[in-house]
């Protein structure tokens, strides 16, 4: 057989990634593209390949060579020094926000005593495979952005009564799993400055952070604490953004400022750290939430609020990337 028709006598699907094949005696060799496939997916594929050449008139051996190009992949931190400032929903509209501008990003919810990402991305009950080398596989979505967090791994409710060294091995488990062509990862961090970030910062030190705040004083301090922690473990800060930033009335439509407002936009330009945007404080946002829809699958004020957040986040990565071209 010749090259073109080892290649017709695969399903179209496989024949695209067919990179070369050629007989040598009887031996059918295939090189393949396994760009963008799980460690699963890729094995799938290897033993199809190999199933239907081993049919195929003077083909007695199959050897298959699976090759992908080295994914250079980020790592954003979402962190806060308080909890309760929404940065689970912060993190999951930026990342459905920055799979609509084309960016290949998935989601690890390294908040490991209270997950929150499957309920925002709607993918509750889901279970991550394990992976021929023992490593978990990312939980899509219907949004696109794979997931992984310990809500897949626990009975819902289930309290865990870890110590450090479990908290830490499980960020690892969810960080070095499979996750595709993902090629940029957002951390939904932990409240506070403990053992997650403590091994974040050791093993998978992040490109970048973006630090979330409500505009009152107490939040501030906090978060102040939290970027000092990415300061000293030389973690540059992308931004702030200031969130549950005025409230209008559904009923009036004046505006109110339950939590205050600008307080998070004056420390950014009083310790020199961009300022990336506000969030409003909207029923909309929370029932989204609850649904599984973040407002930045769409176009309404709330989804283009979180989207401005993303372009800079974007524009940064950007820079990035060209400056380690």
């Amino acid at each position: 057989m010749d090259e073109q028709a080892l290649i017709e006598c695969l399903p179209a699907p496989i024949a695209a990634r067919v990179k070369s094949a050629r007989m040598v005696n009887d031996r059918a060799i295939v090189v393949m593209d396994a760009s963008g496939l799980f460690a699963a997916q890729r094995a799938e594929t290897e033993q199809e390949t190999t199933d239907i050449l081993m049919q195929q008139p003077g083909v007695a051996e199959v050897r298959v060579a699976m090759m992908a190009d080295k994914i250079t992949r980020r790592i954003i931190a979402v962190g806060s020094g308080k909890g309760g400032v929404g940065k689970s929903t912060l993190t999951a509209n930026l990342a459905v926000a920055l799979k609509r501008m084309g960016h290949k990003v998935g989601v690890v919810d390294a908040d490991i005593y209270g997950p929150s990402q499957p309920k925002l991305l709607a993918n509750e009950g889901a279970k991550p495979e394990a992976a021929p080398d023992d490593k978990l596989t990312a939980v899509p979505s219907k949004h696109g952005v794979p997931v992984l967090s310990m809500g897949y791994l626990v009975k819902p409710a289930q309290a865990l009564a870890w110590r450090g060294p479990m908290v830490g091995n499980a960020l690892t488990q969810l960080i070095d799993a499979e996750w595709g062509d993902v090629e940029l990862l957002l951390l939904d961090l932990p409240p506070g400055t403990g053992d997650v970030q403590i091994t974040m910062l050791q093993k998978h030190k992040p490109d970048g952070a973006v630090l979330v705040s409500t505009p009152q004083d107490l939040a501030l301090i906090d978060a102040a604490r939290a970027g000092q922690l990415f300061e000293q473990g030389q973690v540059p800060i992308i931004g702030l953004v200031e969130n549950m930033a005025g409230y209008a009335c559904p009923h009036c439509g004046e505006v109110s400022d339950p939590f205050g407002r600008g307080g998070v936009e004056k420390m950014a330009g009083t310790v020199d750290i961009p300022f990336l945007g506000r969030i409003p404080l909207a029923m909309s946002i929370r029932e989204s939430g609850d649904s599984g829809e973040p407002p930045a699958t769409g176009d309404s004020d709330e989804g283009q609020a979180f989207t401005a957040v993303a372009q800079k986040i974007s524009d940064w990565l950007g820079a990035l990337n060209k400056g380690a071209a």
